[in-house]
């Protein structure tokens, strides 16, 4: 199946790990969809890409944070692109930092694990049918799941732990699937050029990475890790996706 002929769900996709990888999708001809509850948002992204890979975007308004709104979605999106064959999801990849937990309320807790973990569950469960059987699913987590990144970042190790302990579930539960499941961890910060500092990788180029690995569909169940920009060239340049 040629990329044309792919359509990419992008989870995430109009924040700064998602649009970086609906650029590179968008760039290696294959048809993006992305929801958001943010049209100002979707808006951004339309304007982001290349011009002449507009068409190809297609954006819903939508809130896949739940198991009814992920439904309520997937029946929007099948009806406006006819087909989901590849799922990327970075909705396990933010950034939280309120402080240490004895200043936190169980709400704030609450909503970190909404946005890390929780959501990463609910559009799983409505989507993950659609690729099972013959396409890719592929996991953008984050390494401060593993440790504390800093001070007052508490939840969020709490919320991306989650992340990276669902994605083991999903690869073990699910060992002989013909879906392609694969996780890219990332053990350092993702920004946009005009915010890259040290300790950063340019989003463009993750995304570029994980387009290449969307495209060639040719491992499954591994898990790689990002730690620093020449991973990046490592991984991919040694053919090892």
């Amino acid at each position: 199946m040629s990329s044309s002929d792919r359509v990419v769900l992008a989870l995430g996709g109009a924040g700064t790990v998602g649009s970086g990888i609906v650029k590179a999708l968008l760039d290696k001809g294959f048809r993006v969809a992305v929801i958001s509850r943010d049209g100002n948002r979707l808006e951004k992204l339309q304007n982001f890409v290349t011009p002449s890979t507009k068409d190809h975007l297609y954006t819903l308004i939508g809130d896949v944070g739940t198991e009814e709104g992920a439904e309520a979605a997937k029946t929007s999106l099948l009806k406006s692109v006819g087909k989901v064959t590849d799922v990327v999801s970075s909705l396990g990849f933010s950034w939280w930092q309120g402080g240490p937990p004895h200043t936190q309320t169980l709400k704030d807790l609450h909503q970190v694990l909404e946005t890390l973990l929780l959501s990463t569950f609910t559009s799983w469960k409505a989507f993950f049918p659609l690729v099972k059987d013959s396409g890719t699913y592929t996991f953008i987590t984050g390494g401060a799941g593993e440790r504390l990144l800093m001070p007052g970042t508490g939840f969020l190790t709490l919320g991306a732990a989650g992340a990276l302990a669902f994605c083991q579930v999903v690869r073990e539960e699910y060992p002989d699937v013909p879906c392609k499941l694969n996780e890219v961890k990332v053990n350092m910060g993702v920004a946009t050029e005009e915010r890259m500092g040290t300790g950063y990788i340019n989003h463009l180029d993750l995304g570029e990475a994980v387009a290449s690995l969307v495209e060639k569909r040719n491992t499954s169940h591994n898990v790689f890790s990002i730690s620093s920009p020449a991973d990046l060239k490592t991984v991919f340049l040694e053919g090892k996706v």
